[in-house]
């Protein structure tokens, strides 16, 4: 439940960084937001093939917003 919890508002954080368009501070968040999605595949909390998603959209997003 605690990393559920941790991962959901780590990375709902980011996304509201990129969509305000602030780079920076989104970027500054990627690797923490990492973390929270790997331990959170670590504990069975998603699959690990959802976590490699989770990432792989987060910085897909932040590169649209550097254009």
């Amino acid at each position: 439940m605690r990393r559920s919890r941790e991962m959901n508002e780590v990375v709902k954080d980011l996304r509201k960084h990129v969509v305000a368009g602030e780079t920076k501070e989104a970027e500054a968040m990627l690797p923490k937001a990492q973390k929270a999605i790997d331990k959170a595949a670590k504990r069975g909390i998603i699959k690990g093939n959802t976590a490699d998603r989770k990432k792989s959209r987060l910085v897909a997003a932040i590169l649209r917003t550097k254009k």
